[in-house]
């Protein structure tokens, strides 16, 4: 027998109050009935002796304090699920909003998931082919990894987001068991439409499950949304055995959405406005990345951030990045020099790199060619500040050289085409023509029998 309750004690914000319920359970989901007869969903997010804190998704204007009625449902958010979600288009909740009706679920699957055990965890061994130089060859995104990008406003993380989508495969024969689950947080109307006509045009619709939370979305409906992308991918990944790649943008959406729910419940802050439990709430979504033994499928994520002030110290990228797996930084610099995508070859590194690449996996010169474009580059950076001492002129030779190749490889390695892919052994032979720029003695950092198979290619 289903139970209403009418009347609610407080409003604040997103949140509403209701005094005397009884059978309830934290995360439980309810229905609020407007005195229209308007029909709203909320959740349980704190439970008292008497009294319940429930978080309203569409918000809780025009709602009265004497006449709505809340409706226990008994079960948290659940989403429906079935390989007819490839190729679909969901609002943060996890509704159909494309006009091709309802998901027939094979199963429903509570949103907040649960917890991989460690020691059933398999270690992450092959790569994913973005087609990007800069990530392929310098930071190799690895089949079940989490490796996030790190930008900042103004900088076109979402031109990268959408050439990532439409580029994505796996090498060999397994992109049939390929898909992407695709994020968007507090995204204004035209970059939502954006995204859209980007995959459409690409041809990778199908193979693409997007769920988008508009800006003018409630804050709230922002907290399940990359929990009801996980759910499905990870429906897909360890119930159908596909290799799923999830992109979660913007994740400081998100915790801006946090700080604000938080805000409204009266507790206590920390750093900037943030809640003390954030560090544990982005830990509940990036660790839902990874690889189960006895499973076929892979759940590899890249979530997007935009930096508030290019502040890397900011306390969402410190907390992502103590959590993830390396990171992908954008800058500024780059950018305004004309060079896509601006990525940041120093400051960037992908951990688990080291163990997929190389002989077997990607190819045998990958890591000594990765090891030594750092390396080059690196000193690159030291040349131009001395340049700017002394003048180029009074450099050396060498030096010069070293000039000549940092601006070769920004304007041609890191730089390319947002309709350009390249494969993994298109991005390493042209990392090897420009190390040739450079005398051989300069490549300190691989062996005689690497350097006399590939240098001067």
């Amino acid at each position: 027998m289903s139970i209403e309750y009418l009347g609610i004690k407080n409003i604040n914000g997103p949140l509403i109050v209701v005094e005397r319920i009884k059978g309830a359970a934290y995360e439980d989901l309810v229905e609020i009935v407007v005195g229209d007869g308007e029909t709203r969903l909320g959740r349980i997010m704190d439970i008292s002796e008497d009294a319940a804190v429930i978080q309203v998704f569409e918000g809780t204007s025009e709602i009265s304090l004497t006449n709505s009625r809340i409706r226990l449902l008994g079960h948290p958010l659940e989403i429906p699920l079935s390989d007819e979600i490839l190729g679909r288009t969901f609002d943060g909740l996890g509704r159909p909003i494309d006009g091709l009706g309802k998901v027939y679920p094979r199963v429903k699957r509570d949103i907040n998931g649960e917890p991989i055990n460690p020691v059933s965890r398999k270690y992450p061994r092959d790569y994913i082919e973005t087609g990007i130089s800069s990530i392929d060859g310098l930071t190799t995104l690895i089949r079940g990894q989490k490796l996030p990008i790190f930008s900042g406003s103004g900088l076109p993380h979402n031109e990268l987001a959408a050439q990532i989508v439409r580029q994505a495969r796996l090498p060999g024969e397994e992109n049939t068991r390929f898909a992407i689950v695709f994020a968007a947080m507090g995204v204004k109307y035209d970059v939502a439409e954006y995204f859209r006509e980007s995959f459409m045009q690409g041809g990778v619709l199908e193979r693409v499950v997007m769920f988008i939370n508009l800006a003018n979305d409630p804050p709230v409906e922002r907290i399940a949304t990359p929990r009801c992308a996980l759910t499905a991918a990870e429906y897909l990944a360890f119930e159908l055995g596909m290799h799923i790649l999830v992109i979660l943008t913007d994740m400081s959406a998100y915790c801006e959405a946090l700080r604000e729910i938080s805000s409204s419940k009266g507790e206590i802050p920390g750093r900037k406005g943030f809640p003390g439990y954030m560090y544990s709430d982005l830990a509940s979504i990036y660790e839902r990345a990874g690889m189960i033994r006895g499973k076929e499928g892979s759940i590899t994520q890249i979530p997007i951030l935009s930096i508030p002030n290019d502040d890397i110290t900011h306390p969402i990228p410190d907390l992502t990045g103590y959590i993830t797996e390396g990171q992908i930084v954008l800058g500024r610099e780059l950018y305004q020099k004309g060079i896509y995508p601006p990525v940041m070859i120093l400051p960037s590194l992908s951990r688990l790199m080291k163990d997929s690449i190389g002989e077997g996996f990607t190819r045998e010169d990958h890591g000594p060619c990765a090891t030594q474009l750092f390396s080059s580059y690196a000193r690159v950076n030291e040349v131009r500040a001395l340049a700017s001492v002394i003048g180029e002129d009074e450099l050396s030779r060498t030096d010069k050289l070293y000039l000549e190749f940092g601006k070769q490889f920004e304007e041609r390695f890191i730089s390319q085409a947002q309709d350009e892919r390249r494969s993994m052994e298109e991005t390493l032979d042209l990392g090897w023509k420009l190390l040739s720029i450079l005398p051989r003695e300069e490549l300190d950092r691989v062996d005689t029998a690497i350097l006399d198979k590939y240098y001067g290619r």
